[in-house]
Parts: C-alpha cells; sequence; structure tokens
C-alpha cells in the first residue's frame, strides 16, 4: 500500500483524526469517540497520534499509544483504525507505532480489541504475530455508537513482541473432540492435546445489526470457551480464513504440568 504514515501534533491535523474516528465507529463528528483536545493532550504528554495518508493527502487511517506498565518498555495502543477500502493501511499504521515505540525504548505493545471479529484477530495473531494474553469480560460496559450498540464489549489483549519478527503461519485446520456447540448448531470449540480451537460468527458487525439477540448468544458463547481455556493457562496464538481461534498452553502453564508429574527425587541417608 502507498501510503505515507509519520506522528502528528498540529491541532488541525488532529482534530481530523479525531473525525475519522467519529466516522469508522459511526457516531456524530460532534461527539467524537476520542475527542481532538484528549488525543492533543495525549501527545503532549509523551504519547503518540499517527496518521495515515494517500498520495492525494487523504486521510485513511489512525492509531493513537502511551506508554503504559512497566515504565519505559510496554506501550499502549488503545485505538487504532483504517478505512476497509486501503488494504495494507493497518499493517502501515501498526510498523509506524512499532518504531516509534522502539525508538523509545519500549519492548512490547499492547491493545484490545473485539474477539468475535475474525478479520481483527487474523491481523493482529497472524500478520502481526501478537499473542491473545488477557480476556476481559464486558471491559467498557454499554457502548453506543454504530459498530457496538446493544452488545457486550468483551475485549481481547494481545501483546506484541516489538523486538522479534513474530509474524505466523497460517494455522492447520482444526481438529479434535466437540468441547461445545455454537449458536447455529456446529461445533463451536475443538479439543487436542495442549490445544483447543474457538470459532466465531463469520461477520459480527452484520450479524448484529440484523439479529441482536443471536450475536449476543454467540458473544456468551465464545466468552464461555476463552475464560476457561484461559484459566487452564491457554493464550490465543492463530486465527484461520474461516473464523477459528487456534488457543495453545503457555509454557510457564506446560511447566508446572510437567513438574507435577515429575516425582521429586529423595537422596537416601546412609544406614
Amino acid at each position: 500500500m502507498n501510503v505515507t504514515v509519520r506522528p502528528i501534533h498540529e491541532v488541525p491535523r488532529i482534530a481530523a483524526v479525531a473525525d475519522f474516528f467519529s466516522d469508522v465507529w459511526q457516531t456524530p463528528r460532534s461527539t467524537p469517540p476520542y475527542p481532538a483536545e484528549v488525543l492533543h493532550s495525549l501527545v503532549h504528554a509523551g504519547g503518540a497520534v499517527h496518521a495515515a495518508y494517500t498520495r492525494a493527502g487523504e486521510l485513511c487511517g489512525a492509531a493513537v499509544a502511551v506508554f503504559g506498565e512497566p515504565a519505559a518498555r510496554d506501550v499502549y495502543s488503545f485505538v487504532a483504525a483504517a478505512r476497509t477500502s486501503d488494504r495494507g493501511v493497518g499493517l502501515a499504521v501498526k510498523q509506524a507505532q512499532r518504531e516509534w515505540a522502539l525508538a523509545r525504548g519500549a519492548r512490547t505493545m499492547r491493545w484490545t480489541f473485539d474477539p468475535l471479529v475474525g478479520r481483527n484477530a487474523r491481523f493482529n495473531l497472524v500478520k502481526l504475530g501478537a499473542t491473545g494474553t488477557e480476556y476481559l469480560v464486558d471491559f467498557y460496559g454499554p457502548m453506543a455508537d454504530g459498530v457496538n450498540d446493544g452488545d457486550e464489549s468483551d475485549r481481547l489483549t494481545v501483546t506484541w513482541d516489538l523486538t522479534a519478527d513474530t509474524a505466523r503461519a497460517e494455522p492447520v485446520a482444526p481438529a479434535g473432540a466437540v468441547l461445545a456447540t455454537a449458536p447455529d448448531g456446529d461445533p463451536l470449540a475443538l479439543g487436542a492435546d495442549g490445544v483447543v480451537h474457538c470459532r466465531v460468527p463469520a461477520d459480527v458487525v452484520k450479524l448484529r445489526a440484523a439479529d441482536p439477540a443471536l450475536a449476543l448468544r454467540w458473544r456468551h458463547a465464545v466468552r464461555e470457551v476463552f475464560t476457561q481455556a484461559f484459566a487452564d493457562g491457554y493464550a490465543a496464538t492463530g486465527m484461520s480464513r474461516d473464523g477459528w481461534y487456534t488457543l495453545t498452553e503457555r509454557q510457564q502453564h506446560k511447566q508446572q504440568k510437567q513438574q507435577k508429574r515429575t516425582p521429586m527425587q529423595t537422596q537416601e541417608k546412609p544406614v
């Protein structure tokens, strides 16, 4: 994608980003999800607003990041968006954020997204190689924008290792015993040794607009699988093109299980 991505500081450009976010989240520009004055304050506090522009100078993507904990080591990206008609903009924006963060000593970046949006999951987990590390139930509470209205705001936290080239290969076809059934009657979750696969609807945004009650049933079903898997020591590491998450056991959890299986060695006392 032929775009230019750069951090911005000028009030008019920041105001244009606030309008862009309003258009993406389908809110009136008079009540943007991220007001221009808030974005400007975050820049002044040491954060960054990155904007992507086409050759013609048209704004086509943006993201906002601030430093999180541990201080000076982790960056938190609390919003990123790109026009769906412009392929490659999202990747360009995230790479610009990555370069900005690395130049300031950060080593990881975190953000959240709706786990039911499969295309975002695939971008985050496969294209970027981030890892889903935390499942947050109804994180924001009720939301009234044109995209999320009427749903519960569960979010998946991902952690991106900025120091490694961690893009992942396409996940293998899901297999295993059926652990749960989806609202459409087909398998929702499959389990094999050390791996859980969980399916999400093909397009939850369209489903939410057409049948909010059904979309909410999907939300609760996926929530149950994820919260149990995360409690059992799993993390989200992949998403297939046809909507199947891959959740794998974390290395630390594997080691703990192995230690439990290995009997403690005792030294015999001399008689």
